[in-house]
């Protein structure tokens, strides 16, 4: 048991470090503005007005890189059958989408302004009857100048908020809220904190992560059950190779497609080399389809008035009880409820244990120097040729 809306069974070492625990106290009781966002005080730039205002569009376009628009696709896609206008996120070049409808509303999402793949698609796809907001940092840049000079809507990014980080500030939040979703059902950080077993395992977590990446097991695998998580994976995904990936250090996240890849990875996984640790990641559902009792031999019997849920769930469970019996060190996340509250605790959960493990291995969670190269070579080349 962890909370009404997931369970964590952590790794099978339950380990506890006063190190780790300072760490967690201190974040806890931070006035960052990443943590800030976590919770109900935080202040966005935009006012309910104005959010009634874009609520008469049915059409949605998302145009942004990277954690600019993953936390509101992640959003999107996991609680699809809560949301009733449409959404279309551009987060990639060389995508051929092809749009019928006359009119969309635009969010187009950059801190910088200058994100250049940003640009190019806000530029290409954009149409005369569009809508557009801006959201970005409140200083000079390519796309506000853009913005200004065309009368769109601004909406300022908070600075001290990186792409990855920013899925509870006015990045998330105001597409959730355009989604017909209440932000205020994402925040879900001051309930965490009252939480002892949120306490214990984020701590356990991440002491035996660390541990892990110390003995060089550094690829870590996320089995996932769910297709409807597959942004929300991309978005943590994110979150962990941007963050610890620096100076030498880093853990490489692997999404992996389950139990589809039981025909395809687990061979590698179950009998390679020994360099990964897993995180199982599977959802609850209510409703699935059963088996047609009709189409069931004797040979099968054992599936006769099982339904999709029930055959996952044994795969699951066969799945660890290998991998227990191969002394493969793994984790399992479990979501009970398709909610706000579910998604809004998974958000803080691992933004919190992402920061702590990068406190612990002396590495800064908010930079990404690296990437910064390629952006200024690219610009290089575009200008030369």
């Amino acid at each position: 048991m962890f909370t009404d809306n997931f369970s964590l069974k952590g790794f099978i070492k339950k380990k506890k470090s006063k190190k780790i625990q300072k760490f967690l106290k201190e974040l806890i009781h931070s006035n960052d503005q990443v943590i800030r966002s976590l919770t109900n005080n935080y202040s966005y730039s935009y006012s309910k007005k104005f959010i009634k205002k874009l609520k008469k569009f049915k059409y949605i376009r998302v145009f942004g890189m990277g954690g600019s628009s993953l936390g509101a696709h992640a959003i999107y896609d996991f609680l699809r059958d809560k949301v009733r206008n449409d959404f279309f996120f551009i987060s990639n070049l060389n995508s051929k989408k092809f749009f019928t409808k006359k009119r969309y509303l635009n969010l187009i999402i950059s801190k910088s302004g200058n994100t250049l793949e940003t640009i190019v698609n806000s530029n290409a796809y954009n149409n005369k009857n569009d809508k557009n907001v801006l959201i970005t940092e409140n200083k000079k840049s390519i796309l506000r100048n853009i913005s200004y000079k065309l009368k769109d809507e601004i909406i300022d990014h908070n600075n001290f908020i990186g792409g990855r980080y920013s899925v509870l500030s006015e990045v998330g939040m105001l597409p959730a809220e355009l989604m017909g979703l209440k932000e205020t059902k994402f925040k879900r950080f001051n309930n965490l904190i009252k939480n002892k077993y949120f306490f214990n395992s984020i701590i356990s977590n991440v002491v035996n992560i660390v541990e892990i990446v110390n003995r060089k097991k550094l690829n870590s695998v996320i089995l996932n059950y769910d297709e409807t998580a597959d942004n929300f994976l991309k978005w943590y995904q994110q979150l962990v190779a941007e963050s610890l990936g620096k100076n030498g250090h880093g853990v490489f996240p692997i999404i992996s497609t389950m139990p589809k890849d039981n025909h395809s990875l687990m061979q590698l996984y179950l009998d390679g080399p020994k360099n990964n640790f897993f995180t199982f990641f599977s959802t609850q559902e209510k409703f699935t389809s059963k088996m047609n009792s009709k189409r069931i031999s004797d040979e099968i019997d054992f599936l006769r008035k099982k339904n999709l849920n029930d055959v996952l769930s044994s795969q699951i469970s066969a799945t660890q009880k290998v991998f227990k019996k191969k002394n493969l060190p793994f984790r399992s996340f479990i979501i009970k409820t398709r909610s706000e509250e579910a998604l809004g605790e998974l958000f803080c959960f691992f933004i919190i244990e992402t920061i702590l493990i990068a406190k612990a291995l002396n590495i800064n969670p908010f930079s990404q120097p690296a990437v910064e190269l390629i952006k200024k070579e690219t610009k290089n080349i575009l200008v030369r040729t």
